[in-house]
């Protein structure tokens, strides 16, 4: 079978997506391209989701952070980002995700948005709501276990012990 001309193939354009969850979560790359898949669908439909035609190409996430590269048509990118936006949790995990940029080629996107080492977070015991607690910091970030749940907090809400 021959190949299409240059100017026939599809364009693509690949975007660097930064993953991060609370400690302990356990995020794959299958559930991160279902709920890709979904929330493209219920943002913009059957049609809008066909016209972005977003895959996922690289995926890493380890101790609560990771990165990934989604594929999309050139002209789409906006609309995926939207559908990023609107990915808050993945498989019953809360994530956060932010757009880091976009690239005409994997290897400009991957070199430019991703290699950075991740953040490794660290075990403490600090002073929050008047009592003693264990939590996970990253950087100026710090993550409590709370009888009511989790809490995200910053280094001036905490006193160290």
């Amino acid at each position: 079978m021959k190949h299409l001309p240059k100017h026939l193939r599809p364009r693509w354009r690949y975007v660097a997506v930064g993953i991060e969850s609370w400690p302990g979560a356990d995020v794959d790359r299958r559930a991160f391209q279902r709920a890709l898949w979904f929330a493209a669908q219920n943002l913009v439909g059957d049609v809008g989701s066909a016209d972005i035609d977003a895959s996922l190409l690289r995926f890493r996430f380890a101790d609560a952070a990771g990165d990934a590269v989604v594929r999309a048509r050139r002209g789409e990118v906006e609309r995926l980002r939207a559908v990023l936006a609107t990915i808050d949790e993945i498989d019953g995990e809360p994530v956060g995700l932010s757009v880091r940029g976009t690239s005409g080629t994997v290897r400009a996107c991957e070199e430019k948005y991703i290699r950075r080492p991740p953040e490794a977070f660290e075990e403490r015991n600090v002073a929050f709501a008047a009592a003693e607690r264990t939590a996970s910091v990253r950087g100026d970030r710090v993550d409590l276990d709370l009888p009511e749940g989790r809490v995200g907090a910053t280094a001036l809400d905490i006193r160290d012990n």
